[in-house]
């Protein structure tokens, strides 16, 4: 929102300087992006007669000027078609910096000819963009005079408005925050009364049916015939231009005019493209609309126009259409003042990419009771600049119901926002926001203004006072320090940072992938059901929540394959969504290409289910649980290959998945290479419980040597190995420390059976062991594999 000094000096009656209201800004929390003094560009500018402009000796397109600075002649090599005698102009000597360069002028030599000065255009003072020729200034400006004691320049304030503060989107609400801070008094706004000259020829209806909330609760408009368009007066070409706007003709200054001092919208449309009466409805599809910036702009029954017999005449809220946009050749407007549905506004311009000054404030919220007196001040300076005459007001709907009243305790300013401050004090502040307060005993009455419609409870009366009062005023107060520091993050999130470090130690680059996907894709991965499908997506192959974080990895996998990236090994921990109310967090991993880089030492391989299988057995030791009990087993979803991926299981609960991508899968995927993957189910998992004050154990490290023995066993083929080194680890708990598998051989023997050798290592105590004990153990690790898995000792 930008504004000049003098305009902001209309509504606010003050002596503050632009510091003070600067810095008063910006503590009412309407955050100051740039306060600019064109003076300040100007300095060093004087006003220079130029006496002579002769032609250069070397150059059809130069003149050698002679120019009179009031203390001397200087002479001047200048290129400007308008450069002659007997005009005033701006005159730049050495040493002055020029604004649009930033660069101090020098003298120099211009094809031979000395160059004492410089006489300037606007756009070299970054005052315009005129750069046709130099500037020439009234005949009777003062010779030798600074530019910036001839010229009267706007200072120009520009703030940043938070999306609630709607209000302050015009100069006056900026006014009204700062008057009721205490710098200065709010003008009264004069809405003028007029009288009408005839009945208005066009009528207006509302046509949405039973639509809650209605797109357009209430229109207001009138005709004023009689009108002469042309250019705007200068003081208001000149308001416009300093806040950025381009000014076009008086009809349309004006709006834009009301809609940067009051923050009202409004438009007028040239009556006589008007064809019978107004009305205000939602477009109908197939219908388009030529708009005022040039582009046609289909429509859809989401839409809001206020059209006529012939179709739509403008976007109710966005823009006016081309074919009723006034020219000079009107001599007849209709005047528009509506309320437009914020949300289907802000639909609208989202969905045709319109951002325009109507959108930003409709969409935010204008003053749903500032449509009568709007019109009328609107009117009144139609007339004023254009002439004519102005029919009775019409209107069709009603204002949409504001008020609202909040109970509000004083003492909730010192409790929440810890500052004492006098319920006098706080009553004054709430009026000079617009409030209307009436007391209830301890209790206040509050009934906020239309205007804020960001204010709806208690809290919000609370910041309001706080605002105003002053943040500055709030105490300074430390916070209690406990005696001992107080964990950060929850367990769940010490788990996460466990799993992410162990899998990226293993080398997995970790991946931040969408937490959505195509539907196309998500049906490869089991999910079709229209709960997970978005209603507003991103982009149209973005369209469902992610079932799996495997899918977009996969996805990952590909293009940095196609990249020549090799062997990408990734890995995500976020949330997979199993239907709209139930997610979990996921941490998955997939690899591709070759386990084993190609090296003369060793043979390479491509990855396998083992490999997956190491990283969720990684995955979950760092998340605190005994891999020992977990079980495995080959029931796994459709994505992964059957027989070469298993799930992984604690008690009845699946806590991972692993293994090969399904070939299948991979071709849909256009991936082709082997890739394999895991899914460790984090929420899954028992969260690591560590008692207060107890101290992790003592290490035990034995002296003596560890002792390795062999067993070969033959099993049912069926039997899976972890179940031979559960069984082989029960057998002593104490002196068994590790159980390996380092043969498996099938054939040669029975039909269905297979020989599985594993390695055992004993870990004596405070002795060494003798070769009784030795053999006891043993003999218990057979019984105890006999019993678990029906293996026995291979003679």
């Amino acid at each position: 929102m930008k504004f000049t000094l003098s305009w902001l000096k209309e509504h606010l009656d003050t002596t503050a300087s632009v510091a003070e209201i600067v810095e008063r800004l910006t503590s009412l929390g309407l955050e100051v992006e740039g306060c600019d003094n064109p003076s300040d560009k100007v300095r060093g500018f004087i006003v220079g007669h130029l006496l002579e402009a002769e032609k250069h000796p070397g150059a059809d397109r130069l003149r050698v000027c002679k120019v009179d600075t009031g203390k001397g002649i200087l002479q001047v090599v200048c290129g400007a078609p308008n450069a002659r005698a007997g005009l005033k102009v701006i005159l730049a000597q050495p040493g002055v910096v020029i604004p649009v360069t930033g660069e101090p002028l020098k003298k120099g030599m211009v094809r031979g000819v000395e160059s004492q000065g410089m006489m300037c255009s606007w756009r070299e003072l970054s005052l315009g963009e005129d750069h046709e020729g130099i500037a020439e200034l009234p005949e009777g400006t003062p010779l030798g005079s600074p530019l910036a004691e001839v010229i009267p320049f706007e200072i120009t304030i520009e703030v940043s408005i938070t999306p609630n503060r709607a209000d302050c989107l015009g100069v006056r609400g900026i006014a009204r925050d700062l008057a009721a801070a205490g710098l200065g008094q709010l003008k009264p706004l004069p809405v003028p009364t007029l009288v009408s000259a005839f009945k208005s020829p066009i009528g207006v209806r509302l046509a949405f049916g039973a639509i809650q909330p209605s797109p357009c609760p209430l229109f207001v408009g009138r005709v004023i015939r009689g009108v002469k368009n042309g250019p705007s007066p200068q003081w208001l070409k000149d308001r416009l231009t300093a806040i950025g706007l381009r000014p076009i003709s008086a009809l349309v200054d004006i709006t834009n005019y009301m809609t940067y001092d009051l923050g009202r919208p409004l438009h007028v449309f040239d009556a006589a493209t008007v064809k019978g009466d107004i009305q205000v409805r939602l477009a109908q599809v197939g219908e388009t609309l030529p708009a005022l910036n040039g582009k046609t702009y289909p429509l859809d029954e989401t839409m809001t126009v206020i059209a006529d017999e012939s179709g739509p005449e403008g976007l109710g809220g966005v823009m006016g259409g081309e074919a009723s946009g006034c020219s000079d050749s009107t001599t007849s407007v209709f005047l528009e003042v509506a309320y437009f549905d914020p949300i289907r506004t802000a639909t609208t311009g989202r969905k045709l990419e319109i951002l325009s000054d109507a959108r930003f404030r409709f969409e935010r919220g204008v003053d749903p009771a500032f449509l009568f007196d709007a019109a009328a001040i609107a009117t009144q300076m139609i007339l004023d600049l254009c002439g004519g005459e102005a029919s009775e007001v019409i209107s069709a709907g009603a204002e949409p119901a504001w008020r609202r009243s909040i109970s509000f305790r004083p003492a909730r300013v010192a409790s929440l926002g810890g500052v004492e401050v006098d319920t006098g004090r706080q009553e004054t502040i709430l009026r000079a926001l617009g409030c209307d307060v009436a007391a209830h005993g301890a209790t206040l009455s509050v009934q906020p203004p239309s205007w804020r419609a960001d204010l709806v409870n208690e809290a919000d009366l609370v910041e309001e006072i706080l605002r105003i009062h002053g943040y500055d005023r709030l105490p300074a107060v430390s916070l209690p320090r406990p005696a001992m520091p107080v964990p950060v993050l929850t367990p769940s999130q010490r788990v996460t940072g466990w799993v992410r470090r162990e899998l990226a130690t293993r080398g997995l680059v970790e991946a931040v992938t969408w937490s959505f996907l195509s539907s196309d894709t998500a049906k490869l991965f089991g999910a079709d059901q229209p709960g997970l499908r978005l209603a507003n997506p991103i982009s149209s192959d973005l369209d469902v929540m992610r079932p799996s974080v495997l899918p977009n990895l996969l996805l990952a996998v590909g293009r940095n394959s196609d990249r020549g990236s090799k062997d990408p090994a990734l890995f995500e921990i976020g949330p997979q969504f199993d239907s709209p109310s139930q997610q979990r967090s996921v941490a998955a991993g997939v690899r591709a290409g070759r386990a084993v880089p190609r090296h003369w030492t060793e043979k390479t391989r491509h990855v396998d289910a083992f490999d997956a299988k190491a990283d969720a057995l990684a995955a979950l030791q760092a998340a605190g649980v005994n891999t020992e009990s977990l079980q495995i087993s080959a029931t796994t979803p459709g994505w992964y290959h059957p027989g070469r991926s298993g799930a992984l299981t604690l008690g009845q609960k699946t806590v991972a998945l692993f293994g090969e991508i399904h070939p299948g899968l991979l071709s849909a995927l256009d991936l082709k290479s082997p890739v394999v993957g895991f899914e460790v189910f984090l929420d899954t998992l028992p969260l690591r419980k560590a008692k207060p004050g107890k101290a992790r154990p003592p290490l035990k490290a034995s002296a003596f040597q560890a002792v390795e023995r062999d067993f070969a066993f033959i099993l049912e083929a069926s039997v899976p190995a972890a179940s031979v080194l559960r069984a082989t680890r029960n057998a002593d708990k104490v002196h068994i420390v590790s159980a390996e598998v380092f043969d498996l051989y099938h054939g040669g023997g029975e039909e269905g059976k297979k020989s599985m050798a594993v390695s055992v290592t004993l870990q004596p105590g405070g002795k060494t062991f003798t070769d009784e004990e030795i053999e006891e153990i043993a003999r218990k690790v057979v019984t105890e594999v006999e019993k678990g898995t029906g293996g026995v000792l291979r003679r």
